[in-house]
């Protein structure tokens, strides 16, 4: 019998939830103390590849970040709808940490002139998506802490006080806006930017300790992202190389910031 969409994705969800659930020798291994580290961050987009990837993210025993906003998803209610809230507590069962990637996924499009602080914006997903608006700091902050409250809804786990644009556009009065509300932007060094435009050697061989990389699940139709076929490789390669996985946590560029923020 053929299952339906919303069949199928259930029962995958489900399984992914018991795979997760089970314990294992490998599992309760602790790993070695992170000398050389890398940060990953993990965009799971609308989802359709989430649960493959954090089932690599579990076998190689890493920590990630993942982006937390309310992208769109096949089903229409947003991955940040109570379809996933179950998947975001595992994740966080498994000892991942969650950044901000503002609740409608939105883009910094440049600074409006004035003394004032506002931002001309434009969000991917939700009923706004796709046009451009103004934001006062205001309406910045509550889009940052949206998302990062609703994953602490799911997971009972606090967020960093951290976010990451889309796009990773910013500019100094943006930062300035989300320092004051207590946010501070993460970018990706060295356009470590996990999406295709590199060869997978490329990547390694440009990847040093300290960087931070992105994993972006974004798709187009159903064409698997650069990401899940090259994941597991790239981490096993530079496990090879001395390199290790920490979340952001552990960045020495954040740490502080995070402890004095109640991370």
């Amino acid at each position: 019998m053929r299952l339906k969409p919303a069949t199928s994705l259930l029962c995958g969800l489900f399984g992914f939830f018991g795979l997760l659930s089970s314990s294992s020798a490998t599992d309760a291994a602790k790993p070695a103390a992170c000398a050389n580290p890398v940060y990953l961050m993990v965009d799971p987009g609308a989802m359709d590849f989430a649960p493959r990837i954090a089932e690599v993210l579990r076998r190689e025993q890493i920590k990630v970040s993942f982006l937390v906003s309310n992208h769109r998803t096949p089903n229409g209610e947003g991955s940040l709808g109570n379809l996933w809230g179950g998947w975001w507590k595992l994740v966080a069962e498994q000892g991942h940490e969650f950044v901000s990637h503002t609740y409608d996924h939105v883009a910094w499009r440049g600074d409006m002139p004035g003394y004032r602080p506002a931002f001309r914006m434009k969000p991917a997903a939700g009923a706004l998506e796709g046009r451009e608006f103004t934001f006062e700091p205001p309406k910045l902050c509550e889009q940052i802490e949206h998302a990062a409250r609703r994953a602490e809804d799911f997971t009972g786990k606090k967020s960093l006080p951290l976010f990451s644009l889309p796009g990773g556009q910013t500019s100094p009065k943006l930062l300035a806006s989300a320092s004051a509300c207590g946010y501070a932007h993460v970018g990706v060094t060295r356009a470590r930017l996990l999406t295709g435009a590199l060869p997978l050697q490329a990547v390694l061989q440009g990847t040093r300790s300290g960087d931070v990389m992105l994993v972006d699940l974004h798709s187009a139709g159903s064409a698997e992202p650069w990401a899940l076929r090259n994941l597991e490789p790239l981490v096993r390669e530079l496990k090879g190389r001395g390199l290790c996985f920490e979340s952001l946590r552990k960045h020495p560029g954040y740490a502080d910031w995070i402890a004095s923020h109640g991370g």
